[in-house]
């Protein structure tokens, strides 16, 4: 498994520790406001162990940060190939997820811009993709801050959702590597 470091956060693999509070995060309708649903202990279970297998086939996945002065779960940030089903795939995507109680420190900032210096500096990928509900501001907010860049023509359906619910339409947003060196 990847274990990168930055000044707060430690980013690092899945360990049967974290599914306690990752079932509880995932409970939380504050958290799981832009998804279908909350997530019941057996659902969570289930992304545990898809997120562990896709880390072990790919060798990264969205994958847990704790905090260092705490040692606590503080919800997941990593990188991972889109699903085959989406318009703009192949391609790999960034994303987070945090416990409302570390919202606000930046540590999706943090978590985000060290695996995106891993996908360019390391993996040598050429662009990282990211996408949430067009009303998902603070997502949005995170990938302004990470030098992600709104792809004007990239909003789509989630092809996951009726076409009518509220949270089918997502917009796209994009980093090259030559953008993220230069900042």
């Amino acid at each position: 498994m990847i274990r990168l470091e930055t000044e707060r956060l430690i980013l690092r693999g899945w360990e049967e520790r974290d599914v306690a509070p990752f079932a509880a995060m995932n409970a939380d309708p504050r958290v799981m406001e832009f998804f279908p649903s909350v997530l019941t202990v057996e659902e969570t279970r289930a992304v545990y162990d898809r997120l562990s297998a896709g880390a072990v086939a790919h060798g990264f996945h969205f994958q847990p940060i704790e905090e260092k002065a705490s040692g606590e779960f503080a919800g997941f940030v990593g990188i991972a190939p889109v699903p085959t089903n989406l318009p703009f795939a192949p391609a790999v995507e960034i994303g987070w997820r945090l416990p409302v109680a570390f919202w606000g420190k930046g540590y999706a900032t943090e978590a985000a811009t060290a695996w995106l210096d891993y996908a360019f500096n390391t993996l040598g990928l050429d662009e990282v993709v990211s996408f949430a509900v067009e009303a998902n501001h603070p997502s949005r907010a995170v990938m302004s801050r990470i030098g992600m860049t709104q792809d004007s023509g990239g909003s789509f359906l989630h092809p996951a959702l009726p076409k009518d619910d509220p949270l089918a339409l997502h917009v796209l947003y994009r980093i090259s590597r030559a953008a993220f060196t230069t900042e």
